[in-house]
């Protein structure tokens, strides 16, 4: 990368030139914009500056852009790559609107969320974004909401509703992507269907859940007491996809949904472990859509989250709070989509023999 260019040095009058010639103007206006002088348009001034950051010079100090504030960005983790993905768009959609985003992420034994939010608070945040933090557990105290809104910092939700927390929410339809899940499995063939899923107290889980029963229902045909068997709760990490896989591929399952793209891969290792091909003998589907998981081996099928735009509708909804028109205290609710890759298949022409349904 090369570092910009002073203008304070010599050469300036051919620097000028460079400058003038770029912007389509005279090297007087040139001149008046870098020394912040009255008489030039909005746009001829803009396109002074851009002349300037094409060129590779240094914008004068008075000229460049003066951040509008810090906007805090707390998330639980960064292994699982959908939050580096989230981090990543809402921290150039708040550069855009001139705020300097703050990424503050829990680890474990490290800073806990409420540790995180006072950090940010005494350093003056204009407002607070949560991706999938204690909101989403449905035990949390959610008093420490209540608390920071009393200290007048605004912030928004991504990821676990709460009734409890008056503030904007940002989700996607998990109920809707199971039902993506399972409704393309059964029309594989599978009917033997298992969910990998995290904690019970947590409302995307419960959701899931909930999409998972009622679509095993409607579209296979099975029982909600049947249904609820293959359930498995675990981890949303790698280990905790391959344990959950291997509970449900005991039962005699032929298609497993988890509730990450990181469970999946697990699900994935479980079924080889096992001697067992995926997507021949097992399919898997996975959630999020992370990046590179495209090039997985086998390309994962998966449910994609809209991230982009549940990113954009975070930052705006905050930038209204931030700005004294509050966003509508509710959630905004985003379908997801089903990509299919080459994790999935038709269903085995039968189990194998070590494998006996419950």
């Amino acid at each position: 990368m090369v570092a910009p260019r002073p203008l304070a040095s010599g050469g300036v009058t051919a620097r000028l030139a460079d400058i003038a010639a770029q912007a389509g103007v005279s090297e007087a206006t040139v001149s008046r914009v870098l020394n912040g002088k009255p008489g030039v348009s909005a746009g001829t001034r803009e396109s002074v500056l851009a002349a300037l950051d094409l060129l590779g010079y240094e914008r004068p100090v008075r000229l460049r852009q003066r951040s509008a504030g810090l906007v805090g960005l707390i998330t639980p983790e960064l292994l699982n790559p959908i939050f580096p993905a989230f981090a990543q768009i809402i921290g150039q959609a708040l550069t855009r609107q001139g705020y300097t985003p703050v990424l503050a992420t829990q680890t474990p034994g490290g800073s806990t969320e409420d540790e995180l939010v006072e950090m940010l608070v005494e350093r003056g945040v204009a407002g607070i974004i949560f991706a999938s933090g204690l909101h989403a557990d449905s035990t949390a105290d959610m008093e420490r909401y209540a608390r920071l809104h009393g200290q007048g910092v605004p912030f928004v939700l991504i990821n676990g509703f709460s009734e409890r927390i008056d503030a904007p929410f940002v989700s996607p339809d998990d109920r809707a992507a199971v039902r993506l899940a399972v409704t393309h499995l059964a029309a594989l063939g599978h009917r033997r269907i298992g969910l990998a899923v995290g904690q019970q107290r947590y409302v995307p889980v419960q959701r899931k859940i909930e999409g998972f029963l009622a679509s095993m229902g409607e579209v296979v045909g099975m029982p909600e007491k049947d249904a609820k068997t293959l359930v498995q709760h675990s981890l949303y990490t790698l280990e905790g996809g391959q344990a959950a896989a291997a509970a449900l591929i005991a039962s005699g399952c032929t298609a497993i949904v988890c509730a990450s793209d990181m469970m999946a891969l697990g699900a994935i290792r479980a079924a080889r472990q096992q001697g067992l091909a995926v997507p021949d003998d097992v399919s898997v589907v996975g959630y999020d859509d992370s990046p590179l998981i495209a090039f997985t081996d086998p390309p994962l099928t998966t449910i994609r989250q809209p991230v982009a735009a549940m990113s954009q509708a975070a930052v705006n909804a905050l930038l209204e709070e931030i700005g004294g028109t509050p966003a509508p205290h509710s959630e905004f609710v985003f379908l997801p989509e089903l990509v299919v890759r080459g994790s999935t298949a038709a269903a085995p022409a039968r189990v194998p023999a070590q494998h006996t349904f419950l």
